[in-house]
């Protein structure tokens, strides 16, 4: 099997088909430190896979199974998973969340197109926040849903958004007991009693670290803008391409 280091873990896996072994590439770092974690999917357990969800294909299996596999045990090691867009500008990173079809990486998207070369997606989808040397950090994995988005580093985590369509831009914080069920939401609800609680204790651990916003936008500079000087605190023009 070959090594790799996601999310600051030793993670063992043998990807058989091209999307995974693809998306892995960068991760890979060969170690003769003993694994973390290891992802195997069981030609049995294919073939249930294959049963339950008939449009998937072997190759489609292995990435998303294995991906869920990998968020499960991340919870093991004072990490969750959070479905957003995560874009890093000078360090820092943000979380842009929202259920399917809202329009996080459209957003994250526009971060990019003002910002230029400064925004960088760590992860389009699904990244990785892990408690790591006494600092909450988002990772990049190579578990990125549909997109291939990924990079393979960390940042700070600085602030999170939980993004609506709107007709203007409007944003504010959220009280932790407004935020909790949304991120709940937004994550793998583990099966065990002993990982929903570790879940639990991680986004405790998020609400206490960083702010948590809710923004109904437009798909415009400005809602760059709003959620940039709000979720940062710093001013816009600072940051913008010239």
């Amino acid at each position: 099997m070959a090594r790799y280091q996601i999310a600051g873990l030793q993670v063992e896996m043998a990807p058989a088909y091209p999307l995974l072994q693809r998306q892995a590439a960068a991760y890979e770092q060969p170690s003769d430190q003993p694994p973390d974690m290891t992802l195997t999917i069981s030609d049995r357990r294919m073939a249930q896979k294959r049963h339950d969800f008939p449009h998937f294909s072997c190759e489609d299996c292995e990435y998303f199974f294995l991906g869920s596999d990998f968020y499960t045990h991340l919870l093991d090691y004072r990490g969750c998973m959070i479905h957003a867009s995560a874009v890093m500008v000078d360090g820092q990173a943000y979380l842009f969340s929202a259920p399917c079809g809202t329009g996080k990486s459209t957003h994250t998207g526009l971060w990019r197109q003002y910002m230029g070369d400064r925004a960088v997606i760590l992860n389009d989808d699904k990244p990785a926040v892990r408690q790591q040397d006494g600092q909450l950090c988002v990772y990049g994995t190579p578990f990125s849903g549909k997109s291939d988005l990924n990079v393979n580093r960390r940042a700070p985590l600085k602030a999170i958004c939980m993004l609506a369509q709107g007709s203007e831009n409007v944003i504010r914080r959220l009280s932790p007991g407004e935020a909790i069920p949304l991120l709940m939401q937004q994550t793998v609800r583990p099966a065990s009693a002993d990982r929903m609680g570790s879940l639990l204790m991680r986004l405790d651990e998020i609400l206490r670290a960083v702010p948590v916003f809710h923004m109904a936008c437009t798909i415009s500079e400005d809602a760059v803008r709003t959620s940039y000087e709000a979720m940062s605190g710093q001013p816009y023009d600072r940051v913008k391409a010239r």
